[in-house]
């Protein structure tokens, strides 16, 4: 398989895993049969393709178990991913675009449609994410001291940290 295909079929996998779909519905967990998002999908998608679009997706936003695939985060449809409540490392970084900057400052990260805001251990996946659409902008995320105070986080199947918001105090740009 090409690139190319390669990240046509993980476009596919996460909207009809992640988000509302015609075609596949996933139980309560997120989980879908493999065979059904196979008949469920355009064409070429086969088995072997979802496997090399999984084993080579860098953000590493599937897991496939037995006859089974789920989107490990982002989803905006309900599911219960059964995430254990963690204690976060004292910093986490999230990365996002100049155009968000303004909202993001006044307001704190907003989990807006999906589940969860999401944040990296890393500024090096933080920045990447926020190079989606144009230059990047990083936060650092003061999560130790959320935690301390109440705030909920976890820790996605693929390493991604997630917590329901993070209000504005709690955030530090990053030059």
């Amino acid at each position: 398989m090409t690139p190319k295909e390669i990240k046509r079929v993980s476009k596919w996998l996460s909207r009809h895993l992640r988000h509302r779909s015609p075609v596949i519905t996933p139980d309560r967990e997120g989980w879908a049969l493999l065979s059904n998002v196979i008949s469920a999908s355009p064409g070429r998608v086969t088995l072997e393709a979802i496997e090399i679009a999984v084993a080579g997706n860098d953000k590493q936003r599937f897991t496939i178990d037995g006859d089974r695939i789920r989107a490990n985060q982002g989803h905006s449809i309900d599911v219960d991913l059964k995430l254990e409540r963690l204690e976060p490392p004292e910093f986490l970084y999230h990365g996002t675009y100049h155009k968000a900057v303004a909202a993001i400052t006044a307001g704190g990260l907003l989990k807006m449609k999906r589940h969860h805001v999401h944040m990296s251990e890393d500024t090096g996946t933080a920045v990447t994410v926020g190079r989606r659409s144009g230059s990047p902008v990083l936060f650092k995320v003061k999560a130790r001291e959320m935690s301390r105070v109440g705030y909920h986080f976890f820790r996605s199947a693929n390493g991604v940290w997630l917590t329901e918001r993070v209000p504005p105090e709690y955030l530090e740009r990053q030059p």
